[in-house]
C-alpha cells in the first residue's frame, strides 16, 4: 500500500499521540510509510540505528503490560534512545506519590519523550498538562490504544492495496477494549468498514457515537459479521476489567462468538487478527492461533516497527529514519 504524491506529508501536526481520534488520513499514512522503513532496520544483522541518539524516552507503566512494553524499549534500543523503565510496583506510587508528581520528578531529571499505561481514561492527556515532554499513549484504562491500532494497520497495509472498501470485524469485548476503539477511528479514517460484534452486555454505553462516524455498524451474531468479512479481529475477553459477571460462562461465549476452524473453512480468505494475549479455546480455537491465515505474530513485529516510527515522528529531529 502506497501513498500517492498529492497525499504525501513529511511530518505529523501533533505533539502527542494521545489516540486515533483527531488523526487525519494523511498522518496515519505517514506514520505506516515511515514504520515500513524501519521495519526494515529489523532484519538487518545490526538492527540498530543512530536516529535518536541523545533523545531519552521514559516509560510510565501504572499497569501489567508485556508485548506493548518490550515492544516500546526494543524501539526506543533499536534507536539508540536512553531509555528509562518505571513500574509502579516498587516505586513511590506505593507510598501515595501521584502521577504528576511522579511525572515532574522524572521530567526534572531532563527527559524529552514519555510513553505511559494507565488505568486511567485521560492519564495520557493530563500528563501533556504536566510536563514539557512529547508523550506517547500505551493505553489509558478503556479509552485508546494508539500504536495498537497503528501496528493493525501496519499488518492490513501488508495484505490489502487498499483500506478503501476494507471489510474489518471486530469480535468480543467492545465495552472495555481501548484497542478496538483505536480501530474504530484508524480504519474509518482509512475508509474500512467496521463490524462490531459481540455480546449486547459487552457493548459500550458510546455506541451510538462510534456508528455516527460512519461506516461503523453493530450485529451481535458472529456469522453475519464474518459474512463478506476480509479480517476478523478477535478481542481478548477482559475479565480483570469486568465490574460484574456480564457473561454466563467462558464455554458458552467460545461457542457463540469464538472464531474456529469451521469459520476458517467457511470463509476462505478470511484473515485473522488478535492484539494479544489470546485466550485459547476463548476468543479463538487453538488450531486458528496456529493456523497460517493468522496474523498475531506479524502484528508483534510490526508493533516495534510502528513504535519507532511514532518515537522518531514525534522527538521532532530532522534525521533520516535510517540515521
Amino acid at each position: 500500500m502506497t501513498q500517492t504524491p498529492d497525499t504525501q506529508i513529511s511530518e505529523l501536526s501533533h505533539k502527542h499521540l494521545l489516540g486515533l481520534v483527531d488523526y487525519s488520513d494523511k498522518e496515519i499514512e505517514l506514520i505506516l510509510a515511515t514504520a515500513r522503513q524501519f521495519r526494515e532496520v529489523l532484519y538487518r544483522p545490526i538492527r540498530r540505528v543512530p536516529t535518536l541518539r541523545g533523545t531519552t524516552v521514559v516509560n510510565l507503566f501504572y499497569e501489567a503490560s508485556t508485548r506493548t512494553r518490550i515492544s516500546f524499549e526494543l524501539a526506543e534500543k533499536r534507536l539508540s534512545a536512553d531509555t528509562v523503565n518505571f513500574s509502579a510496583s516498587g516505586s513511590s506510587v506505593s507510598k501515595g506519590e501521584s502521577l504528576k508528581d511522579t511525572a515532574q520528578n522524572i521530567e526534572a531529571m531532563q527527559l524529552d519523550m514519555v510513553v505511559v499505561r494507565h488505568k486511567s481514561p485521560g492519564a495520557a492527556h493530563f500528563l501533556t498538562q504536566c510536563v514539557p515532554s512529547a508523550v506517547i499513549n500505551a493505553g489509558d484504562g478503556a479509552h485508546e490504544h494508539p500504536t495498537q491500532a497503528l501496528l493493525d494497520l501496519l499488518t492490513m497495509s501488508d495484505k490489502f492495496e487498499t483500506f478503501r472498501g476494507l471489510n474489518v470485524s471486530i469480535i468480543g469485548d467492545i465495552m472495555h477494549s481501548r484497542v478496538a476503539r483505536s480501530n474504530v477511528y484508524g480504519l474509518t479514517t482509512l475508509g474500512a468498514n467496521v463490524t462490531l460484534c459481540g455480546p449486547s452486555t459487552l457493548m459500550p454505553v458510546e455506541l451510538d457515537r462510534l456508528v455516527d462516524r460512519g461506516g461503523v455498524r453493530i450485529t451481535h451474531s458472529l456469522d453475519e459479521a464474518l459474512e463478506g468479512c476480509d479480517v476478523a479481529m478477535a478481542l481478548r475477553i477482559q475479565l480483570e476489567r469486568q465490574g460484574s459477571n456480564r457473561l454466563p460462562s467462558l464455554r458458552e461465549y467460545h461457542e457463540l462468538f469464538g472464531i474456529k476452524m469451521s469459520h476458517l473453512e467457511a470463509h476462505p480468505d478470511l484473515l485473522i487478527m488478535h492484539p494479544g494475549p489470546v485466550n485459547r479455546g476463548v476468543e479463538l480455537e487453538s488450531k486458528v492461533v496456529d493456523h497460517e491465515r493468522a496474523l498475531i505474530l506479524d502484528q508483534v513485529t510490526n508493533g516495534v516497527a510502528v513504535r519507532m516510527a511514532v518515537l522518531f515522528l514525534l522527538s521532532g529531529t530532522r534525521a533520516q529514519p535510517d540515521g
